[in-house]
């Protein structure tokens, strides 16, 4: 018997607002604008069976019609706050799917538009992961430079220096470091009833999938922006997707 294909959804979430950087999801990168970069690199994975944008926003919404993508609704205001957590957009878009279409996908893989320089063989190799390996979820990740390592870390109080993780002991040196890794808001792929029980988590049953930091630049600030512009136009990344 023929095994059945997975129904894979691409996901990418996309509001209005944004403090750090005002109409984030709508700046230009490389000619394109960050919307329009995450339905591109998308729509060129071999995994997704299909790929929806959410937003509150009319423009946005356009922008991502444009790019190729689906906008079959659009987000409740009351998800599309700076406070809202990822988690409750996610069943926002399977019950409307199941509500509405009578559909539910098997595995649904969150893209966020913060993350322009993931491409599409990312999505493809993360998915691979998720099936092939057995776990509950895959999350994107980047090694931490030995700078940054939570071992060389501190904190201070009244006035005096103490390790952060308060071991007592400091590495001397970045080689004694054991490698350490940061979510890069890249992907976050799962089975469907992962996202419905709220149990993408963290620790067992979560793999992580392992990204070049020069790939895994997440907009937050102006400055961010300029690096993903230095990093594409020096070609330490792929322009396309």
């Amino acid at each position: 018997m023929k095994e059945k294909r997975l129904e894979i959804l691409g996901l990418i979430p996309a509001r209005g607002g944004s403090k750090g950087i005002p109409g984030k999801n709508l700046r230009i990168l490389g000619g394109r604008s960050l919307v329009a970069r995450a339905v591109e690199s998308g729509l060129k994975s071999l995994r997704l069976a299909r790929l929806i944008l959410s937003t509150d926003s009319e423009a946005i919404a356009e922008e991502g019609r444009r790019a190729g993508a689906e906008v079959p609704f659009l987000r409740p205001a009351d998800l599309a706050k700076d406070e809202t957590p990822t988690a409750p957009v996610i069943v926002h878009a399977l019950k409307w799917l199941e509500e509405n279409e009578g559909t539910r996908p098997d595995i649904l893989v969150l893209l966020q538009p913060t993350a322009p320089l993931r491409q599409a063989r990312h999505i493809d190799e993360a998915l691979d992961l998720l099936v092939s390996s057995g776990a509950r979820s895959v999350v994107s990740v980047t090694p931490v430079p030995g700078h940054y390592h939570p071992s060389w870390q501190f904190s201070i109080r009244d006035g005096t220096l103490f390790p952060f993780l308060e071991t007592g002991k400091v590495p001397p040196r970045r080689q004694d470091l054991p490698p350490t890794y940061t979510r890069n808001g890249a992907i976050y792929a799962a089975w469907a009833e992962t996202w419905f029980t709220g149990t993408m988590g963290y620790g067992s049953g979560c793999v992580p999938y392992v990204m070049r930091p020069e790939e895994s630049v997440n907009i937050d600030s102006p400055e961010d922006l300029e690096l993903a512009e230095f990093l594409l136009l020096s070609k330490k990344v792929e322009r396309g997707s």
